[in-house]
Formats: structure tokens, C-alpha cells, sequence
């Protein structure tokens, strides 16, 4: 009898728990989002559900594409990544406009690329979201022409191509 009072008591404490928990997760500002794509092959992982995303630009999912962009010559490679990572290796010729500094260095961004440069962005690969974030932010400012290079760095790197 206290057995079946005691389990029905914890039942009843993990349903309410997983309720106010769900509750407080839907109001918070920075909530965890319940679907997401996490699989790489398919593209970055995001926790964002596909249905409520602003509207993307154009990901470049192979890195023979992004080479080929590259060797155009008619385009702005912009890093998204810390200052530090940039430093340690980027692909030639590319920007450092970490992402997370974004408003301290946006404006002398401005000043030097006009909005209609044709940009791509990168980070770190299929699991970084900040290449879509910086795009973003970019998209916000009034530029146009822009793509995120989803493989990033260690795709580039991968393949062998050139780095500085």
C-alpha cells in the first residue's frame, strides 16, 4: 500500500516536472528547441525547425563548388570564426568578421565592401552555425550577394586546397 502511494506520488512529481519544464523552455528568450536537422550529411545541424527560419541564402554544400567560386575571383571570402581560429589558418585572401564581434566591426566593414559584393561566409563546418549567422547580420545591414560555405574551414583544409 505505501509502495503504490510512493510510486504514485513520484509519477505524479515527474509529470509535473516535465510539464513546468516544457512550459518554461516555450517562454524563455534562449529556449532549446525541440526539432532540429542533426544530421551532417545533410547540411548544417541546426536546432532550428525548418518551418520558423527567416529566409536562408544559398549554402554551398560541396567544396569543389566553393573552390570553384573562389577561383572566379569576383568574391569576398568572410570568416565567421573567433579572431584566434582565423589566425591559426583561413582560407587566402578571406576577412576575419567574427561573429561574435559583429557590431564592433561592422562599420569599417562597410566602409571597405560595398553592399552589393558578391560575400561567402564560413565557420568551422557542418556543426557551426555562425557562417548562417553572419550572414544574417550582413543580410540585416543592406547586403545582397551572399552565400554561406557550409563545410567551412575544415572542409577547405580537408580537400588540400591552399590556406594562409
Amino acid at each position: 500500500m505505501v509502495f503504490r502511494k510512493t510510486a504514485k506520488e513520484i509519477i505524479i512529481l515527474l509529470v509535473v516536472s516535465i510539464a513546468l519544464a516544457m512550459l518554461v523552455n516555450f517562454l524563455s528568450p534562449s529556449s532549446i528547441a525541440l526539432v532540429g536537422q542533426w544530421d551532417t550529411s545533410q547540411g548544417v545541424i541546426t536546432a532550428s525547425p525548418s518551418g520558423n527560419e527567416k529566409e536562408k541564402p544559398e549554402e554551398i554544400n560541396s567544396v569543389a563548388r566553393a573552390m570553384e567560386i573562389f577561383d572566379s575571383g569576383n568574391v569576398l571570402f568572410v570568416d565567421a570564426r573567433s579572431s584566434d581560429n582565423y589566425e591559426d589558418g583561413h582560407i587566402p585572401g578571406a576577412i576575419s568578421l567574427p561573429v561574435g564581434q559583429f557590431d564592433e566591426q561592422i562599420e569599417s566593414f562597410l566602409n571597405q565592401h560595398p553592399p552589393d559584393a558578391f560575400i561567402v561566409t564560413y565557420c568551422s563546418g557542418r556543426t557551426c552555425e555562425d557562417s548562417h549567422n553572419l550572414a544574417q547580420l550582413l543580410s540585416d545591414v543592406g547586403y545582397t550577394h551572399l552565400r554561406v560555405f557550409i563545410d567551412g574551414f575544415p572542409g577547405w583544409k580537408e580537400e588540400g586546397y591552399p590556406v594562409e
